[in-house]
């Protein structure tokens, strides 16, 4: 593991399946990684590099189509919220964010509604894709897939950091985990517009695991400021989310986050990956070691953000936040719809 003020750790998942003596040291430095900044790169993690390549290939070939084609499918036309926003529509903070996204989850049939069942229910359905674009569906599905599975293996190492059994998280996230899968673009804006591409903020699931392209612009909140973390090739940008937060009682804390516009002229790719709970799940309070829980910090307090362990009812709050206009227009017995739209919140 490499680490100094201005850089976040670089691991190799490699490690993780090495000698004894090398998964016992790639354990540590996760730990100290997750403790430090909470995000770091993630090398050695055998997705193969063509289907990365395809990944960005058809997120650029999707923001390249004309408008038309990207409204077709624009998410107020989803009640399960997945489909495309155009750049300026959330907001965190109060603040718009300057991008542009596609929102991907699991390929399911909607769940027949019903008044009496959680509300949360609603969430799974299927996903809008781009006639315009046949190849985008392949291959991010097949994306999500091997992203899944990576995400699924290094939570089981995270379990193990902390002191638990590999599988401790399995009864709340088998026989499927919540998958949320984000094609972004984020264009360039003059000096003077502003440069909020997301404002600050944490991420709610287990982990996520991002990809980037050849440009920079996320940044983590460092004890000095923002350290900038712009794109490693062959590795990923992970960082923890807020149920590992609950489920370690802040021994493991989701940090700060935000991406800075890109100048003028350009623009930058990314393709996040959230890696969540069942819906239907409530997250436990691990019990750990005695030399881990000493160092437990408590949970974060944020008012505009509060924290639930049933994982259903935070995700729910969450997408009713960030997008009103599918609320109002699907859900509205779940929102007051006498009160003016609020600009949205990204997370």
């Amino acid at each position: 593991m490499t680490a100094n003020p201005e850089k976040l750790p670089i691991l190799d998942f490699s490690r993780f399946d090495g000698k004894p003596e090398e998964r016992a040291g790639f354990l540590r430095d996760l730990r100290a990684a997750a403790r430090g900044p909470g995000f770091f790169y993630l090398t050695g993690h055998s997705i193969p590099q063509l289907l990365v390549d395809d990944a960005l290939r058809l997120s650029r070939r999707f923001f390249d189509l004309p408008e038309q084609d990207k409204l077709a499918i624009e998410m107020v036309r989803s009640p399960h919220f997945r489909g495309y926003n155009r750049a300026g529509f959330e907001h965190t903070r109060g603040r718009p964010d300057w991008r542009e996204q596609v929102d991907i989850g699991a390929e399911k049939q909607a769940r027949v509604f019903s008044a009496s069942a959680p509300a949360w229910t609603r969430l799974q359905g299927p996903n809008q894709w781009p006639a315009a674009l046949p190849e985008f569906k392949l291959v991010l599905l097949r994306y999500l897939q091997e992203i899944t599975g990576l995400g699924i293996r290094l939570l089981g190492a995270f379990a193990l950091a902390l002191g638990q059994k590999a599988d401790v998280f399995e009864p709340i996230y088998t026989p499927e985990p919540n998958q949320l899968l984000k094609i972004v673009r984020y264009p360039g804006r003059d000096a003077d517009e502003g440069d909020q591409g997301v404002g600050a903020h944490k991420d709610s699931g287990f982990l996520t695991l991002l990809l980037q392209d050849v440009r920079s612009g996320l940044q983590v909140e460092g004890e000095s400021g923002w350290i900038d973390a712009p794109p490693i090739p062959g590795t990923f940008v992970v960082n923890i989310g807020e149920i590992l937060e609950l489920a370690s009682n802040g021994y493991l804390r989701a940090n700060v986050h935000r991406v800075v516009s890109p100048l003028a002229g350009t623009d930058r790719l990314s393709v996040p990956f959230f890696l969540g709970a069942r819906l239907d799940a409530e997250v436990p309070l691990l019990e750990l070691p005695p030399e881990l829980a000493a160092d437990t910090r408590g949970l974060t307090q944020d008012p505009l953000n509060p924290l639930f362990r049933e994982v259903g009812r935070n995700y729910l709050k969450s997408r009713l936040r960030s997008h009103p206009d599918v609320a109002r227009r699907h859900h509205p017995d779940l929102v007051d719809v006498s009160k003016p739209v609020e600009p949205a919140s990204a997370y």
